[in-house]
Order: C-alpha cells, then sequence, then structure tokens
C-alpha cells in the first residue's frame, strides 16, 4: 500500500517536472492584506459611484410612484401595514432602524472572514460573487434612479421612521448615514435592495457550510428579517428587494465565467514568450531524459541477441572485472576481435 502511495507520488513528481519546470499546487488561501485592500477598493469604487449615480429628483419621484401602483396592481404593498406598524410600535420600529443602519455593516465582513478562515477553499467564489453583485447594483442605481417610499409625498401614507427615531441612534434624518454626513450618500439609490441583496448572500453561504443547524437556519431567517425591516422603515419597496435577490442571482451566475476569464489572463501572463530563456540561462534537461539508450537500441544494424542484457546497459571501466572473469591473453586474442568468450 506504501509502495504504490509512493509510486504514485513520484509518477506526478515526473509530470510535473516535465519541461524542465516544476509546478506547485495553487493557494487555497488568499493573503489577507490583499484581500483587504481589493475590498477597500472595490467598496471606494461603489460608494463613489453611488454619489456619481445621482439622477434627477423627479425623474426618480416618478420610478418609485410608478413602482407602488405596480406593487398595488398586484397586491403587494406590503409596505404601508408594515411602515405603520413600526411607526406605532417604538419596541419594533426602533430594535428596526438599528438592524437596517447597521447590520449589513457588520454580518457582510463577518461572513467574509468567516469563509476565509474555516473555508478558504470556497473564500475566492464567494469574493468574486459579492463583488460581481455590489457592481451589478451600481449598474441599477445608475439606470433607475428611485425615490424610496419615505421621501414621497406625505399623502402617499409612508413614515420615515429614522426621522422618527433619529434621537435614540447615530443617523439623523437622511437615511442610515450619520448625522452631517448624509450628503455622503445617494438616498434615491432604492432599486435594487443591496440590503436584502448582501443578506441573501451571506444567508446562502451560511445555509451552504455551516455546520450546525441553528447557524444554517440563521442563515434562512437573517434575509427574510431584512426583507422586512427595509420595507417597515420605509427605505426600500417589495420590488426592491425582489430586484436585490434577482442581481445576486444574476452575480451567482456570472462568478464561473468570471472566475474562469481571471485564470485566462493569470496564465497568459505566466507564461514564458517563444524562444526565450529564463534569466540563469537555459533549462536543464530532467536526468530521465539525459539517460542514455542501450547500445542496441542505438545501433538499429546490429543484430538483436536472445539472450536478457544482464548488465542494464551499464558498462565497466577499464580494467575493471567482474567476480570470477578471467583475463583476456594478449597473445592469443587480437584486440579487433569481437568474439564473445564462450566461443572462445
Amino acid at each position: 500500500m506504501m509502495e504504490t502511495a509512493r509510486m504514485s507520488y513520484r509518477a506526478s513528481a515526473s509530470a510535473a517536472r516535465a519541461g524542465g519546470r516544476t509546478t506547485h499546487p495553487p493557494r487555497l488561501r488568499p493573503r489577507w492584506w490583499t484581500e483587504l485592500a481589493l475590498l477597500v477598493v472595490v467598496y471606494a469604487a461603489y460608494s463613489a459611484g453611488r454619489l456619481l449615480a445621482r439622477g434627477d429628483v423627479s425623474t426618480a419621484v416618478g420610478h418609485g410612484l410608478a413602482i407602488l401602483r405596480v406593487e398595488k396592481a398586484l397586491f403587494l404593498n406590503a409596505e404601508h401595514p408594515l411602515n405603520r406598524l413600526f411607526t406605532s410600535t417604538p419596541a419594533i420600529g426602533i430594535p428596526a432602524d438599528f438592524i437596517y443602519a447597521s447590520l449589513h455593516y457588520l454580518v457582510t465582513p463577518a461572513v467574509l472572514v468567516w469563509l476565509f478562515r474555516r473555508r478558504p477553499a470556497r473564500y475566492r467564489a464567494a469574493r468574486t460573487w459579492l463583488m460581481i453583485s455590489t457592481l451589478l447594483g451600481l449598474v441599477g442605481f445608475t439606470l433607475v434612479p428611485t425615490c424610496p417610499p419615505r421621501l414621497l409625498d406625505a399623502g402617499h401614507g409612508f413614515v420615515d421612521t429614522m426621522a422618527q427615531y433619529s434621537s435614540y441612534g447615530w443617523w439623523g434624518t437622511e437615511a442610515s448615514a450619520p448625522r452631517g454626513l448624509g450628503g455622503m450618500t445617494n438616498q434615491y439609490a432604492a432599486m435594487p435592495s443591496l440590503h436584502v441583496g448582501w443578506a441573501v448572500w451571506c444567508g446562502v453561504l451560511l445555509w451552504k457550510h455551516a455546520r450546525t443547524p441553528l447557524v444554517r437556519w440563521l442563515g434562512v431567517v437573517y434575509p427574510l428579517v431584512i426583507t422586512v425591516v427595509v420595507m417597515g422603515t420605509a427605505n426600500h419597496y417589495f420590488l426592491d428587494a425582489v430586484a436585490g435577490a434577482a442581481v445576486m442571482g444574476a452575480g451567482a451566475l456570472l462568478t464561473r465565467p468570471a472566475t474562469r476569464a481571471l485564470e485566462r489572463v493569470r496564465t497568459m501572463g505566466a507564461l514564458r514568450p517563444a524562444g526565450t530563456e529564463p534569466a540563469d540561462g537555459p533549462s536543464r534537461t530532467p536526468l530521465t531524459a539525459r539517460a542514455a539508450p542501450p547500445a542496441h537500441a542505438a545501433d538499429p544494424a546490429r543484430p538483436a541477441r536472445s539472450a536478457p542484457i544482464v548488465s542494464g546497459g551499464c558498462e565497466t571501466s577499464a580494467g575493471e572485472r567482474f567476480p570470477g572473469q578471467r583475463t583476456r591473453s594478449s597473445t592469443s586474442t587480437s584486440s579487433a576481435d569481437d568474439t564473445p568468450a564462450t566461443a572462445r
């Protein structure tokens, strides 16, 4: 059993060294500092894109009213009863405002770190999925600026719970941003809801990769709670939540093609141009490739011997004898005679 394993390892090592080049298995876990820098750059670009995607207010209001009309026609406008409940019951509305203002900043990075440490083989795909979906959401903010329910005219029946309960938290009257920093966020980036989208991402990964049933079920409950919260606080319509989940689905479908494209780019960059040699000179040929063939294989005109070659292609040095070998008489045999000793 052990000998079979050794032979398999040697065979794989020889195949990896083919062409004089040794390959190494890919790193399952990337370097944490490069990942942190990458995520910071992507989130900064996303935040800047949200600010640049600010559209005309009248256009955003028109989109919001159109969504509300579609929901009423389809009997999907659960925002009204939920918002009345959150507004009239501080024991529900205040925790909901804290959930909306903080959990997407806490749970999403926590799941990323957990995957990085405990599921390194799954981390790259999950990180790519999150980034692609976030960028798709940015496209939605740009193409469809949407006024959230809380910013519609009061006649439409919505109350901004975060403005109502602002004295309990760090946020002001401008979305979930800290007081005085409302100008650094785009309040008309409601379609799709990435609060819901990121919660779906967290829930799917927890359900698939968590080991304990409790954590897996938390992965199911979390996106449902966020969906109720974003509607009850009048920050999103129900269709915004649906669009957030759809964006995550599209990102999941694009993750594998994007990963393959990145791998091709890395492979092409790692390949050496044809006709060039490395800096330390020409590559050395492996020992197995330099082994000299047997003498009879090198001379096709020489007849093959019926008896096997005992020496296996090895030759003795000058003056060296095998045990029991008799010396050749210098007077009886000519140096040009190559007749086998048994015939003499």
